[in-house]
């Protein structure tokens, strides 16, 4: 591509980011402008430290591990944070470099999106951003997209009910949420007792039965007696939860009848609405409460449909998550037509991330959604009448 070209296309993106942005302000959300330098420590507390070798870092004199900021979420999170807003209904929009090493891409790319924060109408607001995106990728000349969508509110209510050990339920709900292979460490956790013995059969006795808390609190000991703060890399906090997984699969396998029923769970997807239909099946089956999560999925499919959205074209699967531990329910991506499952990133992803705020400081927790916009990538499909039309 000619310099030229290069250079058509970057302003191509920035008239159509800025109309975008026009029309988010016009439905009521201000633009925002995070600084670009960032604290490092949220991102690698919150997207894990696989996230480190993706980012740009430097440290301030005071040793303090700051980034070049590698998306514009958590920046527009903490800035809300520290207003005098905070924990009151209030929205953003924003456009913006944001920096990631994506091996062979550029590391530089523009963002744009919307963060709305204290609605408690969360169907509703849910809805919204949906509505919202969908409009942002019309604009962009891309009317025919696909849209998968999912709720990890709903694994999380059906893990809780089933009452597993608290191991388990950290476990699995880190693997929904990060992408591991769910179905590979479902079945890890059905193995009967670990059999022989192990060399560390004197730590997992001490730990049968313990929580989280009691675990960390004894491996923390061990290993101030022993000198050390890590081993091979892993902190006492990675070392304390292997120790009591190990030491609650010698207790015993995870239940088959609990297998079944999540292995159940997991196998739904399709039309939105049927999928409500099947998880009430098997709520009912099962004898389990997940009447809350299924009525929130129900209401914010009424909410989609009322905007306009035709829901019957919508993909929902139980088992779809976005790879990101802050989620905490409703999560979608925006894919080109017939790009879908083939490996290439979504050009709008979003969802709700609720708990966020409170891992970022705030003392109450503050209900938060939205959704971020691949520009380039959206611009680059957009049909040429499009973006002469928005320039």
């Amino acid at each position: 591509m000619t310099v030229t070209a290069a250079n058509d296309r970057a302003a191509g993106s920035a008239a159509w980011a800025d109309a975008l942005l026009l029309s988010f302000a016009q439905a009521g959300y201000v633009r925002a402008e995070p600084g670009i330098l960032q604290p490092a420590e949220p991102f690698l507390d919150l997207s894990g430290e696989d996230i480190r070798k993706s980012l740009y870092l430097t440290t301030d004199p005071s040793s303090e591990e700051l980034c070049l900021r590698p998306d514009l979420t958590i920046p527009v999170a903490r800035d809300y944070l520290a207003s005098g807003r905070a924990g009151q209904p209030a929205g953003f929009s924003y456009l913006g470099p944001v920096f990631r090493y994506r091996g062979g891409r550029p590391s530089e790319f523009l963002q744009a999106g919307i963060e709305s924060f204290g609605r408690q109408d969360r169907a509703a607001a849910d809805a919204e951003m949906l509505a919202l995106a969908l409009e942002a990728t019309a604009a962009g000349g891309l009317k025919d997209v696909e849209i998968r969508t999912g709720d990890v509110a709903l694994f999380t209510a059906l893990i809780d009910a089933l009452d597993l050990y608290p191991v388990w339920r950290r476990r699995l709900i880190k693997d929904f949420n990060r992408k591991v292979s769910l179905a590979e460490d479902i079945e890890r956790l059905t193995l009967a007792a670990v059999p022989g013995r192990n060399e560390y059969e004197g730590v997992l006795a001490a730990l049968a039965g313990s929580d989280r808390k009691a675990a960390l609190a004894l491996v923390t000991d061990l290993m101030s007696i022993a000198g050390t703060t890590n081993v091979g890399g892993r902190t006492v906090a990675e070392i304390a939860d292997r120790f009591l997984e190990q030491s609650t699969l010698k207790g015993g396998a995870l239940p088959r009848d609990a297998l079944d029923i999540i292995k159940r769970f997991l196998a739904i997807a399709g039309d939105p609405d049927e999928s409500v239909a099947q998880l009430r099946a098997l709520a009912s089956d099962a004898k389990l409460d997940l009447t809350a999560a299924i009525d929130q999925l129900e209401s914010r499919v009424g909410f989609m449909a009322a905007r306009g959205i035709d829901t019957r074209l919508t993909r929902f699967s139980t088992s779809f998550g976005r790879g990101l531990d802050y989620y905490t329910g409703f999560e979608f991506e925006l894919h080109a037509k017939g790009t879908l499952g083939n490996g290439v990133e979504p050009l709008v992803a979003g969802g709700r991330y609720d708990g966020l705020m409170t891992q970022l400081g705030s003392v109450t927790p503050i209900a938060a959604v939205g959704f971020s916009i691949w520009v380039e990538a959206l611009t680059q499909l957009a049909k040429p009448a499009a973006k002469a039309s928005i320039a």
